[in-house]
């Protein structure tokens, strides 16, 4: 899929945008969407109306035109998953899960697989599930237990017989065909498996706190024997591999999802805080409200928002790259930002927040799981860690540096951005990963987290600054979200760049001292530049006073 798709025109996806928007609001009222929840009920028939091909058709997005789909991008599905997440997490969980379960196919699979899987899908609208965690594996591929025992006839091998346990697989009880990973001897394998094969089973849907609109279960395979043909890729052993291949393009769905629920609690959230009268005036007008809880929340989404933007067309451009750094980032950097805009949603609606008839609870226990599935929020501060890590050695510590150049470069040609100070920070970050280095400080896992989790902000700053460089100079991709302007993508900017930098050159700080002993802790901060990051906080507040104002429109 990624690299073989130039997406879709603006107008097209505009369509589809609109299309789910007009659905929603018809089909998907906010007090239907809190009865299914209640009942921990997956409305299976809305699952299948949004992406059959008789109804909305959301599935035609990602299949290629030479299938019978609309041939979208990773740039389109971002948008829809978000559009879907915003509506509710849960139903997007069960709707999606068929990009899910298809990548291995669509990654791995031979030409006549893809043919008739993805054709399936476009013109059936079928529904299919992912089925690789275990109960004792979790995220840990290579430690399943699943197998896959070769039949042979003849000399020549003409099926396999799969036995094994997966778990948390959404749309378990629902789906009409599963990707099944299991270890064949040649090595882990991907598998089709189609509902009603004997000995696949699925058990109860799990009660759990949030997404309980989708359908979730254990799903088993007991002694099912499929045909030769069902091994995707027909041959051995690429299994892990073929994973690999889509963690970049699904962790970015999931972190659209982070990015649509958390957006979607802050809706609610603000138009509460102009109604609300408390000490004589609205909580709109009040810093210690908007200036705490909503404003922080709205640079943090906007700043995952440019993330994600930048490593969806990077995969729609193509290339050898697998992107899966930058998926992890994106991930990151929206589901911690929609869980926390959630969790302060719930805040700024006070005791109406905490309860059941408020869409925001809701939103707060369903954007929950987007920092736990398809690799939890440590998981991916590992990955971004190990995988820049990487580039910091090669380059012999120039990696952050050489960004840094680059982001002065842009505040040369467009000042006012913030590109001073997220320069800052990026020199900040190449410091603090070549003084833990010298310090041998990543024998620390603690520390390996911690630096992951600088990395993250202070790309994530970087990113948020070229979009509103983009958007300064009318460049922004035409199929962008555009809910604010340039002058305010600017001040989101500044705000993000300022963040970072102090993040990465405190925290940096703390733990360079903390994992080490008898430091010149003066000299650290003259090399991280310190002073220089705390004088570029000048003007924050002035910003966070005028976005604020964009905010409420006043």
């Amino acid at each position: 899929m990624a690299g073989t798709k130039t997406g879709l025109d603006a107008e097209t996806l505009g369509m589809v945008l609109d299309s789910i928007r007009d659905y929603a609001a018809k089909r998907l009222s906010e007090q239907q969407l809190i009865q299914w929840d209640a009942r921990d009920e997956c409305p299976v028939d809305v699952v299948r109306e949004i992406g059959g091909a008789d109804g909305l058709g959301i599935q035609l997005i990602f299949i290629p035109e030479e299938f019978g789909g609309l041939g979208g991008g990773a740039f389109d599905v971002y948008r829809v998953c978000e559009a879907v997440g915003k509506i509710d997490v849960g139903l997007a969980t069960g709707v999606l899960a068929t990009f899910l379960g298809s990548d291995p196919i669509v990654f791995g699979g031979t030409p006549e697989q893809k043919a008739h899987w993805l054709t399936r899908i476009a013109e059936e609208g079928l529904l299919m599930a992912y089925g690789a965690t275990e109960p004792q594996a979790g995220s840990d591929l290579g430690a399943m237990r699943a197998s896959a025992t070769p039949i042979e006839t003849g000399g020549e091998i003409t099926g396999y017989v799969l036995n094994g346990n997966k778990q948390w697989i959404s749309n378990g009880g629902i789906a009409d065909v599963y990707t099944f990973l299991a270890k064949a001897p040649g090595g882990p394998s991907w598998f089709v498996v189609e509902r009603g094969a004997a000995g696949l089973s699925w058990g109860k849907p799990e009660d759990k706190h949030g997404i309980r609109l989708s359908n979730t279960t254990t799903v088993t395979c007991e002694n099912t024997e499929v045909p030769a043909d069902a091994l995707i890729g027909g041959v051995e052993g690429q299994g892990l591999r073929q994973a690999q291949l889509v963690f970049g393009y699904t962790r970015l769905m999931v972190a659209a999802f982070g990015l649509g629920g958390g957006w979607g609690a802050l809706r609610r959230a603000i138009p509460y805080s102009v109604e609300r009268i408390q000490g004589g005036g609205p909580l709109s007008e009040k810093q210690g409200y908007t200036h705490k809880l909503i404003v922080p929340n709205v640079v943090a989404l906007e700043v995952a928002r440019a993330y994600i933007e930048e490593t969806a067309t990077a995969i729609d451009a193509g290339g050898d790259e697998l992107l899966n750094t930058e998926g992890a980032i994106a991930k990151y950097l929206a589901t911690e930002a929609g869980d926390k805009a959630a969790d302060d949603a719930i805040q700024a609606l006070g005791g109406y927040g905490y309860t059941k008839e408020y869409m925001v609870e809701k939103y707060a226990r369903d954007v929950r799981i987007t920092r736990i599935y398809e690799g939890t929020s440590e998981i991916m501060e590992m990955t971004i860690c190990r995988d820049r890590w990487q580039q910091h050695l090669k380059t012999r510590g120039e990696y952050y540096h050489h960004a840094a150049a680059a982001m002065e470069a842009l505040h040369s040609e467009q000042p006012g951005l913030g590109g001073d100070v997220a320069a800052l920070g990026l020199h900040a970050l190449a410091v603090v990963l070549d003084e833990a280095r010298k310090r041998r400080l990543t024998r620390q896992q603690h520390i390996l987290f911690r630096l992951g989790e600088l990395i993250a902000r202070a790309e994530g700053a970087g990113a948020m600054v070229r979009r509103a460089a983009a958007a300064k100079a009318k460049q922004l991709d035409a199929r962008a979200d555009t809910q604010y302007d340039a002058s305010a993508q600017a001040m989101i900017a500044r705000i993000a760049a300022r963040e970072a930098a102090q993040t990465v050159a405190e925290s940096g700080l703390r733990w360079l001292v903390g994992g080490s002993h008898g430091d010149d802790v003066a000299g650290l901060g003259q090399r991280l530049q310190l002073d220089a990051i705390r004088a570029g906080q000048a003007g924050l507040l002035a910003d966070m006073n005028r976005l604020a104002d964009v905010i409420y429109q006043r």
